[in-house]
């Protein structure tokens, strides 16, 4: 008993004892919080393990769906080219400029050009029997002559036989757009690159992760620029094939430069630096031409649209005082009926 009082009569063995008990109420009380609670372990447990069986799930189901479409286009893909090969198409309706127009619109290899023979083959039956449906069977155009009606469904015929070609034609304009708008932006990016002591196919790769927000058209073409200058035993090919697939002066220009470049040991640097200038001047010269048309275009549309309503609004309130006075030779009328 003695020393139990001693003990309690010194200060630093009350501390001592406060400060332990201070702990293990502090681990008492934090120790069910570190554990967690055990039903809510399991439960995410198995909503970890049933979002992972969801997304294996789903990525089988993908993986199914999409070999299902591609034997769907190989089997697809093997008739028409059966039938072309059969038909001997490619001698009669493709040379070199058909696959060129195809590569500038972004369509590369064997089976893009088989499906646009193909398709020139079909579509001129398909519109021509539509044709010949809607006139004689439906009996459309019924008031025209039987001349005339032969005439429209040959046209029907023509326009099915060419309407590939508008396609492509088409998608390549669309396509030299894309390219042209972004590829100042392009051209200082890779500037900035080369500068920076970057060689050219590690900054083709980088540019092209940067324009492809931009364009996506040219961040491909840059990619694939890159593959060839890597594959290809002479560096000027992958120049020229890009300069090919594009179809634009500009990227000829740069095609150019860089050719020189790896020919005659020239720095590329300032060739680009001139180059971009001009492929900024010359979009500020589209930006100005299409700028300096809008007036022209807008006159018709200002006619139409833009004067009726100006003078519904300066003369709608007058006409409805006049209405309100009895038309206007009412007021008039009253004037002498007042004086008389």
């Amino acid at each position: 008993m003695e020393q139990v009082e001693r003990l309690l009569s010194d200060p630093s063995s009350l501390i001592a004892l406060l400060v332990g008990l201070a702990v293990f109420a502090t681990i008492f009380t934090l120790l069910p919080s570190l554990g967690g609670d055990p039903l809510k372990n399991r439960m995410k447990s198995v909503a970890l393990e049933r979002e992972e069986l969801r997304a294996k799930q789903r990525e089988r189901l993908a993986a199914e769906a999409d070999r299902k479409r591609s034997s769907l286009r190989e089997r697809q893909s093997v008739g028409m080219r059966n039938i072309v090969d059969r038909l001997d198409l490619r001698r009669a309706l493709a040379d070199e400029n058909t696959v060129n127009k195809l590569r500038m619109a972004g369509f590369r290899g064997q089976n893009p050009l088989t499906k646009f023979l193909f398709f020139r083959l079909v579509l001129p039956f398909v519109t021509l029997a539509m044709a010949v449906a809607y006139i004689f069977l439906l009996d459309g155009l019924a008031a025209q002559s039987v001349g005339l009606k032969i005439f429209i469904c040959i046209l029907a015929a023509y326009a099915g036989f060419y309407a590939p070609i508008l396609y492509v034609s088409n998608r390549t304009t669309k396509r030299k757009k894309s390219i042209q708008r972004a590829w100042p932006d392009a051209l200082d990016l890779l500037l900035i690159c080369v500068e920076s002591g970057m060689s050219v196919e590690a900054a083709f790769r980088r540019v092209a992760e940067e324009i492809g927000g931009q364009s996506v058209e040219l961040a491909e073409e840059l990619i694939l620029t890159n593959a060839e200058l890597s594959f290809l035993q002479e560096r000027r090919a992958a120049y020229e094939n890009l300069a090919n697939r594009t179809g634009l002066e500009s990227v000829k220009s740069v095609s150019q430069a860089l050719i020189q470049a790896e020919r005659y040991g020239t720095p590329v640097g300032q060739a680009l630096r001139i180059l971009a200038a001009e492929s900024r001047d010359m979009r500020m010269n589209e930006a100005e031409k299409k700028a300096a048309a809008l007036p022209p275009k807008l006159t018709v549309p200002m006619i139409l649209f833009f004067l009726p309503v100006l003078f519904v609004v300066i003369l709608g309130p007058a006409g409805m005082q006049i209405s309100q006075q009895g038309g206007i030779f009412g007021g008039a009328e009253r004037n002498v009926s007042a004086s008389r």
